[in-house]
């Protein structure tokens, strides 16, 4: 999912001496841990192995530094508008879209939970720009799924009756409940009964 203000241009100068690829995806590996505003610049540079000049060089500020760094953990291999859009079905668009949660929170070289939501829990009032940004990367998620739902109800593959809304935010809700359990110590099989329990509601 593309959103303009996720990829800040790149400052002009004296060629990076580092691989900023490799950096940014520690930086993310720090966000995903610790939240936006527990991470400290001095944890960034430690974890990036570069220093303190040169992350405002080559990301700007810590906070265009995590937008980039959320734009990388959205980025792949397959976007949730993917995930969603290449579903045969509704019904498997929200499927996929949970299993491919449950296997984000659950990774083996990975921090437990989803950054999205972790990140937003730890954000205080002095942080609310980027707990906005956040909201709004979650609400896009959401509205690319019921809008897939609705197609499914015009095209009378799913009832008439069928509540969109309703299931596209029940479907997001469970997702970040899944991220809250995954960083409690919930394992695979668990959020993977949980999602197959929240798909139940599509048979009613």
């Amino acid at each position: 999912m593309k959103h303009g203000n996720l990829n800040p241009p790149r400052k002009t100068g004296r060629p990076l001496s580092f691989d900023r690829a490799t950096a940014l995806h520690q930086a993310m590996l720090l966000f995903w841990k610790h939240g936006y505003e527990a991470t400290s610049l001095s944890d960034l540079t430690k974890a990036m192995g570069i220093t303190p000049p040169s992350v405002y060089t080559a990301f700007g500020d810590k906070k265009q530094l995590f937008l980039e760094a959320v734009a990388h953990y959205l980025s792949g291999p397959l976007t949730p508008a993917q995930i969603i859009n290449d579903a045969p079905t509704a019904r498997a668009a929200a499927e996929n879209l949970l299993n491919a949660a449950v296997l984000g929170d659950t990774g083996d070289d990975t921090p437990p939970g989803c950054l999205l939501a972790s990140s937003a829990q730890s954000c205080s009032a002095a942080a609310a720009d980027v707990q906005a940004e956040l909201a709004s990367l979650r609400g896009t998620i959401e509205t690319c799924l019921r809008d897939r739902i609705s197609r499914a109800i015009e095209t009378g593959e799913m009832p008439p009756h069928t509540d969109a809304e309703m299931l596209a935010g029940h479907v997001m809700a469970v997702i970040q409940g899944m991220s809250t359990l995954a960083r409690d110590g919930a394992n695979r099989d668990k959020l993977t009964r949980i999602a197959a329990s929240a798909m139940r509601s599509w048979e009613e």
